[in-house]
């Protein structure tokens, strides 16, 4: 048996940099969790939208199918920075009492963007973890 040993790279390498770049869609409790984390995101920017004294038009409009992608969890960081943004703009039409859920919410939103959707989520169904079987190209000419 042969071992066959690359050289270290030269320059530091960019693995982990693209490594971010990309959710893991983590199973299980992690997942469930994150599931939680998105139902809680969605709630919490809707009972703000309720809690603002004046409210924009445009607001419900964006907030509803934001809120819809976070349960679903399709297009999950987009719909986690839309969170944020519009926790900011309803931060500055907030009465006093409401600024706590404000905060949490910005909190809760800002993490979910940066970890991601889970495995139970529409992203994970279309962009998750697949398995490639690769046949030799001697199997082709045994056939």
């Amino acid at each position: 048996m042969r071992v066959c040993r690359y050289p270290l790279p030269l320059a530091p390498s960019n693995l982990f940099s693209m490594q971010r770049l990309f959710s893991l869609f983590p199973p299980g409790w992690p997942g469930i969790g994150l599931l939680a984390l998105r139902i809680s995101v969605a709630a919490g920017c809707l009972l703000a939208y309720i809690q603002c004294e004046t409210r924009a038009a445009w607001v419900l409009p964006t907030l509803i199918p934001m809120s819809a992608c976070l349960c679903a969890g399709a297009l999950t960081p987009l719909a986690a920075v839309l969170a944020v943004a519009l926790e900011l703009t309803a931060a500055a039409n907030l009465r006093v009492n409401g600024a706590g859920l404000v905060v949490i919410t910005i909190i809760d939103a800002a993490a979910l963007a940066l970890l991601g959707p889970g495995a139970y989520s529409l992203d994970a169904l279309r962009f998750g973890r697949r398995v490639i079987f690769a046949e030799s190209w001697r199997d082709g000419d045994s056939k």
